[in-house]
């Protein structure tokens, strides 16, 4: 009798956590290590020097922006630039995931739809929205409008093409399933196919935040009083680092944020559509 060998117990599942957590971090402390060092070696040999500020003088810098009112306007800087920043980010997002959702399952669902106006969103998806931020400035002015605007532009084509691709990705004899049993075009919009395409809706819109950001503070530091962008360009000029590296640090903490946020949408109430994904 032949006796099969016996496989080697499988690592804990806490240890594989730890490291996990230990090698997804492991390039963070490494780059952080590097600054610190580098940043010591600029100072020491001079103290002046704005190019790598030291934590203290990062700390210094943001205390006065996050802490203290703006005398002009009564403001707290910070706070004031991160609300204006995610403001616009919210409006123009959410403002194309609708109108993307709308337009991607309606080409979806009827081919005269797509033919209509499947040519032009290729060619809306195919004009870089930056070069149209002056053409924004000069016919919709300065003001939110035309930042929003730009936002919305950028976004919206790419979440219209991906959810045009989920809807045509639906069994049709579900569809057809659904007009047997005597469902109407509405029913079978918003109790067939839209919990289908909504998962990927959400994938979509996380993977459109990187972008919308660019697009955001583009906007903001050609023509805004307040915002992240704004002030990233604003102190550019006096070659404030200890300003400038802790807005870029804090606009990535936001979107690493949101896209975990979305993340963890998807994973508690959509648990069918990664497990589709990582099949």
């Amino acid at each position: 009798m032949t006796i099969a060998p016996v496989a080697p117990p499988a690592p804990s599942r806490r240890r594989d956590q730890v490291l996990r957590w230990a090698l997804g971090l492991a390039p963070f402390v490494v780059l952080i290590a590097v600054y610190l060092w580098a940043s010591y070696v600029r100072l020491s040999e001079n103290p002046q020097d704005k190019l790598l500020p030291s934590v203290a003088h990062m700390f210094e810098a943001m205390k006065v922006l996050i802490f203290e009112a703006d005398p002009r306007t009564g403001d707290y800087s910070f706070l004031s630039d991160t609300w204006a920043s995610l403001r616009r980010l919210a409006i123009g997002v959410t403002a194309a995931a609708v109108a993307g959702l709308l337009t991607g399952v309606n080409m979806g669902l009827h081919r005269r739809a797509k033919e209509t106006f499947g040519p032009f969103l290729t060619f809306v998806s195919l004009v870089p929205p930056l070069s149209i931020l002056p053409i924004l400035f000069i016919t919709l002015g300065v003001e939110e409008f035309s930042k929003v605007t730009l936002i919305f532009i950028g976004v919206y084509p790419l979440i219209a093409r991906d959810v045009l691709l989920a809807t045509e990705q639906i069994p049709r004899e579900n569809i057809v399933k659904a007009i047997t049993l005597g469902a109407g075009s509405p029913a079978i919009t918003w109790r067939l196919v839209m919990p289908l395409v909504f998962p990927r809706l959400i994938d979509t819109v996380r993977l459109a935040l990187g972008g919308a950001w660019l697009f955001l503070i583009a906007a903001e530091a050609i023509a805004s009083t307040e915002g992240l962008g704004y002030r990233i360009f604003l102190v550019r000029r006096y070659l404030a680092m200890d300003v400038i590296l802790p807005y870029v640090a804090w606009i990535t903490f936001l979107g690493f944020a949101f896209d975990a946020l979305l993340r963890l949408w998807l994973r508690r109430r959509f648990r069918w559509y990664l497990a589709e994904e990582q099949t």
